[in-house]
């Protein structure tokens, strides 16, 4: 007789994923500059941990909320006992007014609309159980967050169909990727029940252009399905641009409070905007009066504690610590990304442009001894076996070319990140590749880049992604 259930025992989960095994390598041997500075750096954790000191400064000066006080009052009999499910309302106002003041005011948030979540792996597994059947499929470009095969799968049941997208546009969504894969699902007799995007992207480092937002709109709405907008990187922003919701797009298309709105929903979290993973505070935004309670009954399943909620509702209620923090918070990811991505440029490595988020997509598509997935994987191992660099590889991410990788840089100090540059221009200069670029020739090649794509060292240049055409 069968002891255990297909669950236990199939290899649906994803750990064996390249992504999640790399992470067990640098358990198994972490840097540290004092105790082990030959250790394993971590590169393939997207953890924001720049502007702790502002938090704990914020909380030096409110001691009532980080020691569960109200006017000098212990609450903590209070937060300890039951709490109902659908979360403290003075919580979800103001996470609801932080969400909207990270795009900018220009749309507004019904606290009621929101159902709170253990993270953003809960709310987007909610969601799957809220929107599909098992068997049924949801639309995902490529690259996205490896994680998702755990996540929207797993345990749903849901399937995920690939929208290809190729480095030749920047990985940009376009009408016929989206109608390919549309076409694809139907040929394997999958049910599509909608798209989901992440925005800004996991892993490109790249938001949305207005563009591609108004295709997605369009696409969902003649066809009938759903639109989940993943948009936990949406305050990371760092360059010229807003960020750009879907809920925007919503707005302008004058389809607020339509048929259409009722299909697109939101997910949200601080773990990236705040850096509070451990938290786990996640967030739906749905316009659906049965997505919403649905969601929230299963909500019973993955809480956000009271004691989480208590202090960050007087965090996120103090309008000037959060415009303060916004602000310098993307200060420092552009001050850090730069750094990055100047590193890598010493050592003949170009990035794909981008203006979000905590990693760069990474083009060591030269470094490669052929155009494939295995040897992708072969450059990935010297790299974290003897490089000692932790970094997720395309593959993991569904990218259906070989040689990109995504790299995190805000997990870690100035002096670890300049290590890990260090080591790695070290090793790309003991390759062949990397032997036939001197240092004058370097230079040279960076001048160019700036007028035309180079033949193989740049092979994507900073103008391949589309301008947003608004």
């Amino acid at each position: 007789m069968k002891q255990l259930s297909t669950k236990v025992t199939s290899n649906g989960h994803g750990q064996d994923s390249s992504y999640f095994l790399g992470w067990e390598e640098y358990e198994k041997n972490p840097y540290d500059e004092i105790k082990n500075p030959d250790g394993m750096i971590q590169m393939g954790l997207a953890e924001n941990q720049l502007c702790f000191d502002l938090i704990e400064s914020w909380l030096a000066k409110n001691p009532d909320a980080a020691s569960l006080k109200r006017n000098g009052q212990s609450i903590f009999k209070e937060l300890a006992l039951f709490q109902d499910y659908h979360g403290m309302p003075e919580f979800k106002k103001a996470m609801a007014e932080f969400m909207e003041e990270i795009r900018g005011n220009r749309v507004t948030f019904d606290p009621k609309n929101i159902v709170l979540a253990a993270g953003s792996t809960s709310a987007n597994e909610t969601l799957m159980f809220c929107l599909a059947e098992p068997g049924d499929a949801f639309l995902l470009p490529t690259p996205y967050y490896p994680g998702f095969d755990r996540d929207l799968k797993w345990r749903t049941g849901a399937e995920i169909v690939p929208i290809h997208c190729s480095s030749s546009n920047g990985f940009q969504i376009t009408e016929s990727a989206l109608q390919q894969a549309y076409q694809q699902a139907h040929k394997l007799d999958l049910k599509v029940k909608g798209v989901l995007v992440t925005n800004p992207s996991n892993p490109l480092g790249t938001a949305l252009t207005r563009r591609e937002l108004n295709l997605l709109v369009d696409f969902i709405t003649s066809k009938n399905i759903h639109l989940i907008s993943d948009e936990i990187y949406s305050g990371t922003m760092f360059g010229f641009e807003q960020f750009i919701s879907v809920m925007d797009v919503l707005k302008d298309k004058k389809l607020e409070n339509t048929e259409v709105s009722k299909r697109v929903h939101v997910v949200y979290s601080l773990s990236k905007d705040l850096g509070l993973p451990g938290f786990r505070v996640g967030a739906i935004y749905s316009n659906d009066d049965m997505i919403v309670s649905a969601a929230t009954k299963m909500s019973s399943f993955g809480l956000v504690s009271s004691q989480t909620q208590y202090l960050l509702s007087a965090l996120l209620s103090d309008k000037k610590f959060t415009s303060q923090y916004l602000e310098e918070n993307q200060k420092r990811l552009k001050s850090r990304q730069k750094r990055l991505v100047s590193g890598l440029e010493s050592a003949g490595i170009t990035c794909l442009r981008s203006n979000a988020g905590l990693f760069c997509w990474v083009d060591m598509r030269h470094l490669l001894d052929t155009n494939t997935f295995e040897a992708e994987l072969d450059l990935w191992k010297k790299i974290v076996y003897n490089v000692k660099l932790n970094i997720s590889p395309g593959s993991s991410c569904h990218c259906t070319e070989p040689g990109w990788f995504r790299v995190c840089f805000a997990n870690m100090s100035e002096g670890t990140l300049d290590l890990a540059l260090k080591r790695l221009k070290t090793f790309v200069e003991s390759t062949d590749c990397g032997r036939m670029i001197s240092r004058s020739s370097h230079e040279r090649l960076k001048s160019l880049r700036k007028k035309t794509v180079s033949n193989w060292v740049f092979r994507v240049s900073w103008s391949d992604r589309v301008p947003d055409e608004r």
